[in-house]
């Protein structure tokens, strides 16, 4: 993530920012996220949503409800993503047929974690939650330095361990070696108790010849 003012969760990195600012549209609470190279939150599963009232409760300290980065296109009578990623988890606490959503907006609220309709005709908000993708380059890189590092304790691991079997082996043929020059050395036909015998008569001979 950009610092450590962000958080991050799964491929995405995330900045409440808790300023209060006076509004004309959602764009100018859009403007918040996207000069600090981000866009407003968009949520797509359950697990993300709970993240998000857990940080925003622990950390954060955000609102009770939080404007959610979509907008009712009447294009094709759908709520859409800001971010443009597919709409694909939805969490409405008020959901009705038949409702007219032109210039509807969707607010998180922090305490349930349900969404709930509103106009976007808003004069302020107190704080502006943002989401970011983490670069596939950065993501890719990270990756990788944490498989090269793995690969590199593995392989000194490995280097360590045979280093200590060859020095172990080697060891073993050096003293296997030394035992064998003593064990093979020629032996005397003769016992300690032979040779005195024989000393003796050698002065015997000298002392009578």
């Amino acid at each position: 993530c950009p610092s450590s003012t962000w958080v991050q969760f799964q491929d995405s990195c995330y900045i409440f920012l808790q300023e209060a600012i006076k509004v004309e549209s959602i764009e100018d609470a859009r403007n918040q996220c996207t000069d600090h190279g981000a866009d407003m939150i968009s949520i797509h599963n359950e697990e993300e949503n709970a993240f998000i009232l857990d940080t925003l409760k622990k950390q954060w300290k955000g609102p009770d409800d939080i404007l959610l980065g979509m907008f009712f296109d009447t294009d094709d009578a759908s709520f859409k993503w800001f971010d443009k990623s597919n709409m694909t988890f939805v969490k409405w606490s008020d959901q009705e047929d038949g409702e007219d959503l032109v210039d509807t907006c969707a607010f998180l609220h922090t305490k349930t974690g349900d969404w709930k309709k509103g106009n976007c005709e808003v004069s302020s908000v107190e704080g502006t939650l943002c989401k970011a993708a983490i670069p596939y380059e950065k993501k890719y890189l990270s990756d990788n330095h944490i498989l090269i590092s793995a690969l590199v304790i593995a392989s000194t691991v490995i280097l360590t361990v045979l280093g200590a079997v060859v020095w172990f082996l080697y060891k073993r043929s050096l003293d296997s070696g030394f035992t064998t020059v003593f064990s093979a050395a020629p032996q005397s036909p003769y016992n300690d108790d032979c040779v005195l015998v024989v000393a003796e008569e050698n002065e015997y001979d000298v002392q009578f010849n």
